[in-house]
This record gives structure tokens, C-alpha cells and sequence, in this order.
């Protein structure tokens, strides 16, 4: 087998992060909270443009130092613990990836006409249809940064018909009159919470781009990732922004079309279309490959036939949907779930970074050690609030 193209992997990971990252819950809570901060929700984004590249290189250079899977990672550190967090993984990527398939059909229902179940399924065809090659790696490399820049390109060019009050936005972004808290911790969790923080590591340890040799690369990569997602995040607000300061009104109920549509008329409506199925089929594909990846170490017969397990995943996750459709309390309870992953997960690989039997003589850098403490207190506290206040609700 040939040695992998190193810099085409570097940017396959960083993109399938990023991708992973920008489903339809990354456009929707962009505009939502874009309508309820104005230019003030810059400041939010860069808050957790800086928590997430910490997040981000700390647990990739963990990975990459160990030459090991997280769920092997966590077994060192406390024997059972890596089953556990496979568990959390896969049942929370499975929630989110219903999710990624109905965004999906509502994409493809925009651009064809056709019903939103007929376009979920061809969807998910799509989906399985990367992993059918053999070596499919290299094909879900390069089909996310495909989709990764149409949505890059498509979100500018809405973003610059708006004309948004960049002064503005910019002059918030250091100095905001008001402040969210829980949009910073969605915005954490939702681009590195769950399997979205594995899933450029990992792409990256199957490429064999690991050790203390690649951490340059590797550290490369993350910051790429992040820059990518929130290149797109930057964009999207400015283009809701531009909108809102028109005193334009959006529709609640599906306020990322509404925003294109405002923007652009019937063709950005199209062009909304577009970057949902983008963002939801390459969610799906992101899913898919990492959960199944944390299901590698503890069970052979997922290593031996990786390809087959990755489809049956999006099948799964399609046939939930065609039967119940978009689950919105299965996903309420994923989305409280994927806030306490992370701090689990992000804990979990501070305490390997110290540890000379996961890393070697690696030594992880302070100011790494710092940032992450904060995420795991933050995450940890408000996750714990959002579930009493759900728990709360039940009764």
C-alpha cells in the first residue's frame, strides 16, 4: 500500500473536523443566537474560536504522542473507562446523525421538489456510497473539503449581499454590550463536543501521521480545522447580521432560510438548500467514521470490517428517521449528553498527557493544561444546569 499524501491528509482531517462540526445545528444556532446578541455574538464566537483550538490540540496531540485510540487512551488511564466513553460516543453520534440525515432531506428537498423522506434516503445513499471503496479514506478526505469550500464560497457570497455593519461587528467582537454564557457553551460543545473532537485525530492516527515527530503537523491540522468551521460560523453571522440590522424579519421557524432567502431572494433560498445538504451529508459521513472508530479497539470483528459497520450506522440512522422522524426530544437529551462528553472525554486526556506510560516523554504544554481545566469546569457546570432545568421540566 502506498504511504498516505501527507498534506492531502492533514487538510482531509482538518475539513472532516470542520465538516462534522457545521450540521444543521451549527447553522441554526448561529442564527438564532446572532438574532438574540447582534454584533455582540462576535464576541461569543471568538471566546470559543479560543476554547476549541485548545480543546482541539490537546486532544489530537494526545492522540498522535500514544499512537492510540482515545477509547484505548482512556483504558490506561482508568481500566473500563474507554468502554464507557464509547458508549457515550456512539449513542450520542447516533442521536445527533437521525438529525444530520433529516437536515440532509430538507437540503435536497429545497433544490429537487421531492418529499423530505425520499431526499433523506437518497441522502444517506450518498453517504454509504463513500464507503463502499475500498480504501475510503482519501474519498472522505477530499468530498469533505469539496463540501467545505461550496460551503465556504456559497455563505460569502450570501454574507456579502447582506452588507453587515462589519465596523460594528468587528468593535463587538473585543468590546460586546452584552454577554450569553450558554451560547458559548453551545457553540463549544457543538464544534468539538462528542465524537466532533476525534474525529481529525483519529482520521489522522489511521494515516499513520503520528508520534512526537508529526506534532507539528498534527497541531497544524487542528488549528486548521477550527479555522475552517469558524471561517464559516464568521460568515454565516455576518450575513445574519446584515439581515437583522435591516430590521428584516426572520422566520423562527426555519431562520437559516429565512436569512438566505431575505439575502438573495429565491436563489439563496437555492443557495440554502445547498449548504444544508453540505453540511448535513458530510455531519453524516463525520458521524459515522468516528463513532465506529471508538468501536475499533474494543471489538475486532468492527476493525476487520470498518467499511461495513460505517453503513450500517447511516442505515440505522436513516431508518429511525423514515420511521419517526426527527426525534426533537431524543435530540434534546443527545444534546445534554454531548455537553457532558466532553468534559469526560477532555479529562480524561489531560490526565494521559501526564502520563509517561500513554505519552512517553512527551510533556504537555501548561498553558494546553490551563485552557483545558477551564473547558472541563465550564462544560461541567452548565451541563449539569441544563439537565436539572430538562429533568426539572418532566415534572
Amino acid at each position: 500500500m502506498r504511504p498516505p499524501r501527507k498534506w492531502g491528509v492533514l487538510i482531509g482531517a482538518a475539513f472532516l473536523m470542520a465538516t462534522s462540526a457545521v450540521g444543521p445545528g451549527f447553522l441554526t444556532q448561529t442564527t438564532v443566537f446572532t438574532q438574540s446578541l447582534g454584533a455582540s455574538f462576535g464576541f461569543v464566537i471568538l471566546t470559543s474560536i479560543l476554547m476549541d483550538i485548545g480543546v482541539q490540540m490537546t486532544v489530537w496531540r494526545v492522540i498522535a504522542v500514544s499512537e492510540m485510540r482515545a477509547p484505548d487512551i482512556a483504558n490506561r488511564v482508568l481500566p473500563g473507562l474507554g468502554g464507557f466513553i464509547s458508549a457515550l460516543i456512539v449513542l450520542g453520534g447516533l442521536a445527533f446523525n437521525i438529525g444530520n440525515v433529516g437536515g440532509a432531506g430538507l437540503g435536497l428537498e429545497v433544490l429537487t421538489g421531492l418529499s423530505v423522506t425520499t431526499c433523506a434516503v437518497l441522502a444517506a445513499a450518498m453517504s454509504v456510497a463513500v464507503f463502499l471503496v475500498r480504501e475510503a479514506g482519501p474519498v472522505m478526505d477530499r468530498f469533505a473539503q469539496i463540501m467545505g469550500l461550496v460551503m465556504i464560497l456559497i455563505i460569502i457570497y450570501v454574507a456579502v449581499t447582506t452588507n453587515p455593519p462589519v465596523a460594528e461587528a468587528a468593535l463587538r467582537t473585543v468590546a460586546p454590550t452584552r454577554l450569553d454564557l450558554t451560547a458559548i457553551i453551545t457553540l463549544v460543545g457543538g464544534t468539538v463536543g462528542g465524537y466532533i473532537t476525534f474525529s481529525g485525530g483519529h482520521r489522522l492516527l489511521d494515516a499513520g501521521i503520528t508520534g512526537p515527530a508529526a506534532l507539528p503537523q498534527v497541531t497544524q491540522s487542528a488549528v486548521m480545522g477550527v479555522s475552517v468551521a469558524s471561517l464559516i460560523r464568521v460568515f454565516l453571522f455576518l450575513a445574519t447580521l446584515g439581515v437583522v440590522s435591516q430590521g428584516l424579519a426572520i422566520d423562527a421557524g426555519n431562520p437559516t432560510a429565512s436569512v438566505f432567502q431575505l439575502a438573495a431572494g429565491q436563489v439563496g433560498y437555492k443557495l440554502f438548500g445547498v449548504v444544508m445538504f453540505a453540511a448535513a451529508i458530510t455531519s453524516i459521513i463525520g458521524s459515522a467514521y468516528t463513532s465506529i472508530s471508538f468501536l475499533k479497539s474494543l471489538l475486532p470483528s468492527v476493525a476487520a470490517h470498518e467499511n461495513r459497520f460505517i453503513i450500517g450506522f447511516i442505515v440505522l440512522s436513516t431508518l429511525v428517521f423514515v420511521a419517526v422522524g426527527k426525534p426533537v426530544s431524543l435530540l434534546v437529551w443527545a444534546g445534554a449528553l454531548n455537553g457532558f462528553i466532553l468534559p469526560i472525554t477532555l479529562s480524561t486526556l489531560l490526565v494521559a498527557a501526564y502520563r509517561p506510560d500513554v505519552v512517553g516523554a512527551y510533556r504537555h504544554p501548561l498553558w494546553l493544561a490551563a485552557f483545558g481545566v477551564a473547558v472541563v469546569l465550564i462544560m461541567t457546570g452548565m451541563s449539569v444546569t441544563v439537565l436539572a432545568q430538562q429533568v426539572a421540566a418532566l415534572f
